[in-house]
C-alpha cells in the first residue's frame, strides 16, 4: 500500500512539474526591467564572445523566462533557438554563408511573436536581425546598423521607428556594441559595466516608450 502511494505521489509530482512547465503564461515582450534587462545582455553578449554556449543559454533562457514571462517550456525553446542562430552565425564569413543562421532566427522570433503587443511578419524580423549582424562585420558605421535594429524594435512592438524611444534604444544598443568592438579582445571589465550602463540607458527609453 505505501509502494502504491509512493508511486502515485510520485506520478503526481511529475504531472505537476510537467504543467508547470508546458502551461502557457501571459507573456508580454513590455514587462521587462530595464536594469536587469542591460546585467543580461551585457551577460550574454560576454558569454558570446568567449563562446561559453552553456551560459549564454543560461541567459538567454533567464532573460524570456524572467523577464518576458514564458513559461519554462516556451523560455527553453525561445533560449535554443537564439543560442542556435548566434553559434551558427559566429564561425560564418560572408552573407551567403549567415544566410544558414535564418531559419534558427525565424524559429526564435516565431517563439517570441506570441508575447509581441501587435502581430508582426515573424520572417522580416529575423531577415533585420540577421542584416544587422552582417552590417557589424562590414564596417557599417554603428549608426547605419542601429537604424536596422530601429526597424526590427519598431516592427516587434509594433510601433513607428520616428518614435523617439524606439530609436534612442536602437541607436544607443549599437553604441554600446560599437564600443565593446573597439574595445575587441582588450576589453576589460570597466569597458562591460559601461556597456552595461548603455543598455540600461537603452532600455529605459524603449521602457518609457512600450512599458506598461
Amino acid at each position: 500500500m505505501s509502494l502504491r502511494k509512493a508511486i502515485l505521489g510520485t506520478a503526481a509530482a511529475a504531472v505537476l512539474v510537467a504543467a508547470y512547465a508546458v502551461v502557457p503564461r501571459r507573456a508580454d515582450l513590455r514587462a521587462f526591467d530595464p536594469a536587469e534587462m542591460a546585467r543580461i545582455e551585457t551577460a550574454m553578449w560576454h558569454d558570446y564572445y568567449d563562446k561559453r554556449y552553456a551560459a549564454l543559454f543560461y541567459h538567454l533562457y533567464a532573460s524570456t523566462r524572467i523577464q518576458f514571462g514564458f513559461s519554462p517550456l516556451q523560455s527553453l525553446q525561445i533560449a535554443l533557438s537564439a543560442a542556435d542562430a548566434g553559434r551558427t552565425f559566429q564561425p560564418t564569413r560572408s552573407r551567403r554563408e549567415a544566410d544558414a543562421a535564418l531559419p534558427a532566427l525565424v524559429a526564435y522570433y516565431r517563439a517570441f511573436a506570441p508575447a509581441a503587443p501587435v502581430a508582426f511578419d515573424v520572417g522580416e524580423a529575423a531577415r533585420l536581425e540577421l542584416d544587422w549582424w552582417q552590417a557589424r562585420r562590414e564596417a557599417v558605421a554603428p549608426h547605419d546598423y542601429g537604424v536596422t535594429i530601429v526597424r526590427v524594435t519598431a516592427l516587434t512592438y509594433g510601433r513607428s521607428a520616428d518614435d523617439p524611444g524606439i530609436r534612442q534604444f536602437g541607436l544607443g544598443r549599437a553604441e554600446a556594441m560599437a564600443l565593446r568592438d573597439a574595445r575587441g579582445e582588450a576589453i576589460t571589465d570597466a569597458d562591460w559595466a559601461k556597456i552595461e550602463n548603455e543598455l540600461g540607458q537603452a532600455y529605459r527609453s524603449l521602457k518609457a516608450s512600450v512599458g506598461r
